[in-house]
């Protein structure tokens, strides 16, 4: 089965294309202006805006940012597609980078501008029926309470998003033991132990605010891991830094190579700009980051106290082989409904990127994964449900591939009616990451009507109703109505007409 680095050369394509990513700004980064960055920069830096209107009074510089993870920032960058449309690199960490020597050429300096280590945010009560000392409290813990069954968690996808990367590098870390930079004997030595690790993990997403929603929403794990900014911004949460260690990412802010000496010198004003203490001290105090100048104090809230820094992969190979144990022998499996318009006004050249969207999609499909195909008209038209077996992945790709290729435009839109054949067809019971994907051109036109729907779900119980429906936007179909029923079931809307199809089905896969 083909299967990503890192989850990365899938997700570029789509990336390019951009907007179906975290919001990046409206205009086109190629298009540089007097007095502007083009920062591309990890999705995390969305709550830096009150600092970046601080840095352009300071400096008279804008920051352009485009928000995409940090670990696709870093392959759009070695493959040389960064060059001309960016002038600076600012991601959560520059750890991945330095394994990918095409990348690390890129850069020209790094200078870390504040720091956020990898922690646990437990719910209070938790807390107290553990027994736990906040302080004292470390990774063997976690995995005991978790193995104990009395301790549920979740967390970013580490092929999408940083935190979710350091999380899984703190945790591989700390229960390996390791004295040095990770390594693959290190990975399978703390196997067994992560197996068990990962079976409290009952939340997943593509991002961090995603997740914290979420959890708010849904009430049902115990705690988030995650880096210690986004944990302080949920209320309710105690956070946690275990004593035996952790990750931290450093933010450092990146001339890049492919530009001219007077862009790298606003690169190098905007960064000095940041490290002062007036700067330094608006960074702690709206966005939970520590400041990396001694002179100033982290915000209130924040303990000031020392942690060990846990080691990252020594090479890529290290690196690409925890994310494939995670994805495929770690994590528990996903299971997902991909309910696809293939009404009549999908003849043509809509159908046909469709069927090129799910034929890509097939790469990036995990071992252990049921995907269920529900193409609908005026009716749902068929259920075909395959899984991606470890022992001959191949052949539940390959009938995937079969059923897309077979698909059909015909028919009108229900949309209602099959997103609730997809609930009934998912049941309940299953321990899996369990989600509904929605992909429409149209408005809907037969079968149940919004407020049928609408009843439907609040109906369904508790296990049911936690199953979020990922619409995508797409041709005709209307934002308001495909938003409504993200909103309404937990999950989140992906456009696909200011980016591709294509990008619009991969991102999703954070979610999944």
């Amino acid at each position: 089965m083909r299967r990503r680095a890192l989850a990365l050369l899938a997700a570029t394509a789509a990336l390019l294309t951009a907007c179906t990513a975290e919001k990046q700004h409206e205009d086109d980064p190629a298009a540089p202006k007097p007095g502007t960055l083009r920062v591309l920069a990890s999705s995390e830096l969305s709550d830096m805006t009150a600092v970046f209107d601080r840095v352009r009074e300071d400096t008279g510089v804008t920051l352009r940012p485009t928000y995409m993870g940090t670990l696709d920032a870093v392959d759009l960058l070695a493959r040389g597609k960064a060059d001309g449309r960016y002038d600076a690199l600012w991601l959560s960490s520059d750890d991945y980078l330095r394994l990918r020597p095409d990348a690390a050429r890129k850069v020209v300096s790094e200078t870390p501008v504040m720091s956020s280590p990898v922690a646990v945010g437990v719910k209070p009560a938790t807390v107290r029926a553990l027994g736990w000392h906040p302080e004292n409290v470390t990774w063997s813990q976690v995995g005991q309470a978790v193995r104990e069954g009395r301790l549920t968690y979740g967390m970013t996808d580490p092929a999408r998003s940083n935190s979710g990367f350091a999380t899984l590098v703190s945790v591989a870390s700390a229960l390996s033991g390791a004295q040095s930079a990770l390594t693959d004997a290190d990975v399978a030595e703390a196997t067994p132990r992560l197996k068990e690790f990962f079976t409290g993990q009952k939340l997943t997403s593509g991002s961090s605010g995603w997740l914290a929603t979420a959890y708010q929403r849904r009430g049902t794990v115990d705690a988030l891991l995650n880096y210690e900014s986004v944990l302080k911004g949920i209320p309710g949460l105690t956070v946690i830094r275990p004593r035996d260690g952790v990750v931290t990412a450093d933010y450092p802010l990146s001339s890049l190579a492919a530009t001219d000496a007077r862009t790298r010198e606003d690169v190098r004003r905007v960064t000095a700009d940041l490290r002062t203490d007036a700067v330094q001290k608006l960074i702690t105090a709206t966005t939970h980051r520590r400041p990396v100048v001694a002179s100033v104090r982290p915000a209130a809230g924040l303990d000031p106290g020392r942690r060990r820094e846990l080691p990252f992969p020594g090479s890529r190979s290290v690196a690409d082989g925890l994310l494939d144990a995670y994805e495929n022998e770690l994590r528990r499996p996903s299971r997902t409904v991909y309910v696809l318009d293939t009404s009549g006004s999908m003849e043509g050249g809509r159908l046909k990127a469709l069927k090129t969207a799910l034929t890509r999609l097939t790469g990036d499909f995990r071992e252990r994964e049921e995907v269920t195909l529900m193409p609908f008209g005026s009716a749902v038209k068929s259920v075909r449900t395959h899984v991606v077996e470890p022992g001959d992945p191949e052949a539940g790709l390959a009938a995937i591939r079969r059923d897309t290729a077979a698909l059909s435009a015909d028919g009108g839109t229900a949309i209602y009616t099959s997103l609730e054949q997809a609930y009934d067809h998912l049941g309940t019971g299953r321990d899996t990451f369990t989600s509904i994907a929605l992909m429409t051109d149209g408005e809907n036109t037969a079968g149940a009507e919004a407020g049928g729907f609408d009843g439907f779900y609040r109906g369904l119980g508790g296990a049911r109703r936690a199953t979020p429906v990922f619409p995508i936007l797409f041709g005709d179909s209307s934002r308001s109505e495909l938003q409504h029923i993200a909103d309404l079931t937990g999950g989140r809307l992906f456009d696909a007409r200011q980016g591709s199809l294509d990008g619009a089905f991969e991102e999703i896969r954070g979610y999944q």
